[in-house]
């Protein structure tokens, strides 16, 4: 009879959820101080992202008995990356759309702003910010998705190096080494 391995999208799907609260609060908390969109602030987000993948490869290591081998700890840490990036994706475009399309207005006008200082034609700032107000809730949960896959790869491989360890060719999946073993038998 064999033990079943554990799964890698247990503990990437609890991560992911608990990383789209995070982005939740955050999300709130940065329209409620009223920062500025377009600031590098927003980039804080990012730690929260890193920090739970790392422990999704932490959790998922733990269960498999403290081993976790490159592949295991890449494709757990990757899983929890698609999951995040998903999930934040549809509350970015209902965030958008739905819960406060007023930040879209305030983020387009400060986007504007931007062109007007870069000497663009009127015409062209008109064009550009008539296809973004149309758009803006399907480029943001688009571009949620692929950043967070192509981020969390990268992210993936660093922590998969980090919490690789891989069993000996001595160690015995499931044995137990703390019985004693009787000499008189």
């Amino acid at each position: 009879m064999t033990a079943k391995k554990a799964s890698p999208s247990q503990p990437a799907i609890k991560w992911a959820l608990i990383s789209l609260v995070t982005s939740i609060i955050i999300t709130y908390a940065f329209q409620f101080l009223n920062v500025d969109p377009n600031s590098s602030v927003k980039y804080l987000n990012f730690l929260p992202f890193i920090a739970f993948l790392f422990l999704t490869q932490k959790e998922y290591r733990d269960k498999l008995d403290g081993y976790l081998t490159f592949g295991e700890g890449f494709l757990s840490g990757f899983l929890y990356s698609v999951f995040t990036g998903v999930l934040t994706a549809i509350f970015t475009y209902v965030y958008y759309a739905i819960l406060s399309p007023e930040m879209v207005e305030k983020m387009i006008s400060s986007t504007q702003a931007q062109l007007e200082a870069k000497n663009m034609s009127q015409e062209q700032i008109d064009s550009a910010m008539n296809i973004t107000r149309k758009y803006f809730a399907v480029f943001g949960a688009v571009g949620a998705v692929f950043i967070s896959a192509i981020i969390g790869a990268v992210i993936a491989l660093i922590g998969a190096a980090i919490f690789k360890k891989e069993r000996s060719p001595f160690d015995v999946a499931g044995y137990d080494d703390s019985t004693p073993i009787d000499p008189a038998v």
